[in-house]
């Protein structure tokens, strides 16, 4: 277990720190290209493997974290009851988006994030929907105290939350990423919503609900239980890509999607954070209480 939780903790923070590269690539190296020429041969060939696989990289360590928290904290059939539908929901609906323009609207992937499924879609993307799906479910998930006072309402809110959180972040990465200098997708038909149709956010609601619904379906029967310290790292990853899709966007001078995003994501994901973590160090705290009484009734016993 000490092997897992270390290859969890460096594929975390392999996942920050290529999202800073990225950054740097994107935002400072690419518009101004004769920095390239005034570094060493080696700072050459490290820009030249970041501008070439950083997307790909951040997505894939990301995706690896997250699994191995999924496993470590909540058990193999739990991580895989929600990597599988994720993957799988979110994939035809990028290869139906990319096809037929439903449910996203009209758009197609660029170069740069890797071996596209079908000629269409990286297969990096869905990828990307289970790690920010997942932290975003979970958050809601024990926030609302799903498990631990089970109803039909919480969990129809748990999973309205999660796919808001999820969609809340694409407020904030699609306009820049879609219209950086150096974009990775491209809207056939440009939107209202800085570039992008509001038929965009309706996909996502719909797509991440639905695999979100499918997930709360397969772990309906074993409720999760999560320490108040494990709540942290749902919080760190989803932060940390609103972060990089933050300063994409306001380099791009796109501060309204911004707000939006902290309104309806960061803002319900901390405060969803919060009341996760008082529930957890209660039940803990709980549990501990009831552990000593026993154990001093059965020394009473004896």
């Amino acid at each position: 277990m000490k092997q897992l939780v270390l290859v969890e903790r460096i594929s975390i923070i392999g996942h920050l720190v290529s999202m800073v590269f990225g950054l740097v690539g994107i935002l400072v190296i690419i518009p101004n290209a004769e920095l390239i020429s005034g570094l060493s041969e080696f700072g050459q060939k490290a820009m030249e493997l970041s501008m070439a696989g950083g997307g790909v990289t951040y997505m894939i360590l990301g995706a690896l974290g997250v699994f191995l928290f999924a496993y470590r904290t909540l058990g193999l059939g739990r991580a895989l009851g929600f990597l599988i539908p994720s993957l799988s929901i979110s994939l035809i609906s990028e290869l139906l988006g990319t096809s037929t323009g439903f449910p996203f609207g009209h758009y197609s992937y660029l170069s740069g994030l890797g071996y596209k499924i079908s000629g269409l879609v990286p297969f990096t993307i869905p990828l990307s929907w289970f790690y920010v799906g997942c932290v975003s479910y979970i958050l809601a998930r024990a926030g609302l105290e799903v498990d631990k006072k089970p109803s039909f309402f919480r969990h129809v809110a748990a999973i309205f939350l999660g796919a808001l959180l999820l969609t809340s972040w694409d407020f904030v990465l699609d306009p820049a990423m879609s219209q950086t200098a150096l974009p990775f997708w491209y809207w056939q038909q440009p939107g209202a919503f800085f570039g992008m149709p509001y038929q965009n956010f309706a996909g996502w609601m719909g797509t991440g609900s639905l695999f979100m619904t499918v997930a709360a379906l397969l772990w309906s029967k074993n409720p999760i239980k999560l320490d108040h310290y494990q709540v942290n790292l749902p919080l760190l990853v989803y932060l940390g890509n609103f972060g990089f899709a933050t300063i994409m966007s306001l380099a791009a001078g796109f501060s309204i999607p911004v707000l939006l995003g902290l309104a309806l994501g960061v803002a319900p994901a901390v405060w969803l954070w919060s009341k996760g973590s008082s529930v957890s160090a209660t039940v803990n705290m709980e549990a501990a209480t009831k552990e000593v009484t026993v154990a001093n009734v059965k020394v009473a016993f004896k």
